[in-house]
């Protein structure tokens, strides 16, 4: 098969939104360049990212998780770039597998470059998505906006995350370009950066800059470093108090349920949605190919 016959559906979870590329056999060729045109919002479909459909068997990434996972996420930013995870995504991925009938409702493993997630459809329509351990290097580091500084928590959810607890989340400017962290070389690959606010007892507000993609309308991945953060700083710890601590996360785009619990895993519970699919234009493609 060839580039220019590539099929897509467009959905998005809590309005981060994505390119469905389903190609099962992994035949399609995607470079960065096709992939950022068909991101780009003004010359292309439009979205945060790209969400690569491959059974786990044909992709050399995901060969070892196969027989634990039939279906790989090969998931790229909106630049192109590859990134390991992407938690909306992975409740979008999973909402296109039941939309094509690849699986139902209730349990399923999806791999990733993050490791295999476990996934659960519900009937109501939500998709919770067991997102794996934070882990939290010991590294300080420090956000930049404008003038003001803050401290700020590094946390590895599969990508990288500095969360930095603000007083207004205006506070974080245009997010157009990825706001400085030091020290950088905290960060060798470029992080996410979350700006949080409160709204109550265990409920926050973030905006976000995803690596890749600038400001963003949600973060599933973001959404649990900001919750683990946040109970970090409000003394809950479940692997300690042996309850999980659960968080409402409000995104511009949705609200997001975290909770963790305490062996450590963390399932993030939200909405996912697919709004369209067609076909991408052949010659409109080979332009964009050259």
């Amino acid at each position: 098969m060839s580039t220019s016959q590539i099929a897509f559906l467009k959905g998005h979870g809590t309005e981060n939104d994505f390119v469905i590329v389903p190609d099962p056999d992994n035949a399609l060729a995607l470079p960065a360049s096709v992939v950022a045109r068909l991101c780009d919002r003004r010359a292309g479909i439009g979205a945060d990212g790209l969400l690569h459909v491959v059974r786990s068997a044909a992709h050399p990434e995901a060969r070892e998780q196969a027989a634990e996972a039939e279906w790989f996420m090969d998931y790229r930013n909106a630049d192109g770039s590859i990134a390991e995870m992407c938690g909306n995504g992975v409740r979008v991925f999973a909402r296109y597998l039941q939309r094509a009938g690849l699986v139902g409702d209730g349990d399923l493993a999806v791999a990733t470059r993050g490791g295999v997630k476990r996934v659960h459809l519900a009937k109501n329509g939500d998709v919770t998505v067991s997102m794996g351990r934070a882990l939290f290097p010991e590294d300080g580091v420090t956000v930049t906006v404008g003038g003001r500084s803050w401290p700020a928590r590094h946390v590895n959810m599969g990508n990288p995350h500095a969360v930095a607890f603000v007083d207004d989340l205006a506070h974080a400017g245009d997010l157009l370009a990825p706001p400085p962290v030091t020290p950088a070389s905290a960060y060798p690959d470029g992080v996410n950066v979350e700006f949080v606010v409160e709204r109550g007892p265990r409920h926050v507000a973030l905006r976000v800059h995803e690596r890749g993609s600038g400001e963003t309308r949600s973060c599933g991945t973001g959404a649990c470093a900001v919750a683990v953060a946040a109970a970090r700083r409000d003394g809950a710890d479940p692997a300690v108090t042996g309850l999980p601590a659960t968080y409402t996360v409000d995104l511009p785009g949705g609200v997001l349920v975290i909770t963790e619990h305490p062996d450590g895993e963390i399932d993030m519970t939200g909405p996912a949605v697919i709004v369209a699919e067609g076909v991408v234009d052949p010659d409109w493609l080979e332009t964009v190919i050259g």
